[in-house]
């Protein structure tokens, strides 16, 4: 492995480096660019928002009663859904919107980031060499899977782990802008909360004693939600697993100019190298959906592994089929025809809670559930959501959280 911790010599002061520079802030738009970002994260809330609402009336007063005079029932899951759906033009046209807008997410942010790579790269270059927090461990030997390596994901261009020159962090730069330009139209996303700090402030909640040490994010690309995590537990050290370099690279470069101690180390996630039960925390966030059956049960198996005793695991998803009724099970699974996700629907077919137990988690320390997003509701109703005395909004467009895991 490649590793890019800094060192000295036995006895000899570090020299003095200057600080790294924040490398979210190098290839920023063009007031052009920012206003087509703007425009796609509008067309995005339309398509999210405006334009679901109407698709499921349509369903609702027209292609549903259809059905049920056609066969006597109504849709038994969201496939029949889908086929009943598919010929109708207004599924047609917002679908092919959606698509299209997908595709400009990623395009709205490419020039921003191909203008700004040789800056990008040399910001990158230079948080491996200076003196300050964290680490960054790569391996080019280490073989992408193909789960990963066989489409680009989310029509993301170069997935996450292509890269066009030594030390790149080009597809880490687009992941990093163009997933902003793909929630900004969706306040709910990220006001005052996103998944980790969400998911931090219930553990905080539910476990008023959990003082976890070490944590780990497991395909944690950008490190976006690894960082909040360590805002709620002052003093944690954090470590960051995925297969993409460049992405790491980009987390490590950002990390470091913020000053958090995190420890990125390119790794496949079905054999981690870390010792047995080293972690109090294992996370994981919008990632086992893109994974296969098989490797998903691998990477809970290692996630038991990992765990200290007292520890906790919690993975945040779509919620599963069981779990919604079979229009929105339609709605969900658009990704899995359309972006590129194929592994998305079987996922979301599986029981987690049985998945646990099957990585090795007694079942009385296994839960599954929804949070609302932090900060998008008051502290105390958040409280009370988190401790069982109300229920969370429903799923959609942010406005809660599907997590499921176990503490060992």
């Amino acid at each position: 492995m490649l590793d890019t911790t800094t060192d000295h010599a036995a006895g000899l002061p570090p020299s003095p480096s200057p600080a790294p520079r924040a490398i979210d802030t190098i290839a920023l738009p063009t007031r052009d660019e920012a206003v087509r970002q703007r425009f796609v994260s509008t067309l995005r809330k339309r398509l999210m928002v405006d334009m679901a609402g109407r698709l499921r009336r349509t369903w609702d007063s027209e292609v549903e009663p259809q059905l049920r005079r056609r066969q006597g029932r109504t849709a038994r899951d969201g496939r029949e859904v889908r086929r009943a759906m598919l010929s109708h033009p207004y599924f047609k046209a917002w679908s092919a919107l959606r698509y299209a807008a997908q595709e400009m997410t990623w395009w709205s942010v490419q020039p921003q980031v191909e203008r700004r790579l040789p800056e990008l790269v040399e910001a990158g270059r230079a948080a491996a060499a200076a003196d300050g927090p964290g680490s960054l461990r790569l391996d080019p030997a280490l073989p992408v899977p193909r789960d990963v390596s066989a489409m680009d994901i989310h029509l993301m261009p170069g997935c996450f782990h292509t890269e066009y020159q030594p030390d790149d962090v080009a597809v880490g730069a687009v992941y990093w802008h163009g997933t902003a330009v793909f929630s900004a139209g969706l306040k709910l996303r990220h006001a005052g909360g996103g998944v980790a700090r969400s998911i931090a402030e219930y553990l905080r909640i539910v476990h008023p004693r959990f003082r976890p040490r070490r944590m780990l994010d497991i395909g944690c690309s950008a490190g976006n939600q690894l960082l909040p995590y360590l805002d709620v537990f002052p003093g944690c050290v954090g470590h960051g697993v995925d297969v993409g370099a460049p992405l790491l690279r980009f987390a490590h470069a950002r990390s470091r100019a913020l000053g958090y101690d995190v420890h990125y180390s390119q790794q496949d996630a079905r054999r981690l190298d870390f010792a047995d039960g080293s972690f109090d925390l294992v996370v994981s966030s919008f990632f086992l959906h893109e994974q296969s059956r098989a490797t998903n049960r691998q990477v809970l198996k290692e996630a038991r592994r990992l765990l200290a005793p007292g520890g906790i695991m919690v993975h945040m998803e779509l919620p599963p089929a069981a779990a919604v009724d079979p229009y929105y099970n339609f709605y969900l699974d658009w990704d899995a025809y359309y972006n590129n996700e194929p592994h998305y629907a079987g996922f979301r077919e599986l029981d987690p809670v049985e998945e646990c137990v099957r990585a090795g988690f007694a079942r009385e320390a296994c839960f599954a559930r929804r949070i609302p997003n932090f900060g998008t509701v008051p502290d105390e109703e958040f409280r009370e959501s988190a401790l069982g005395l109300r229920p969370a909004p429903a799923h959609g467009n942010g406005a809660s959280w599907f997590i499921f895991g176990a503490t060992r």
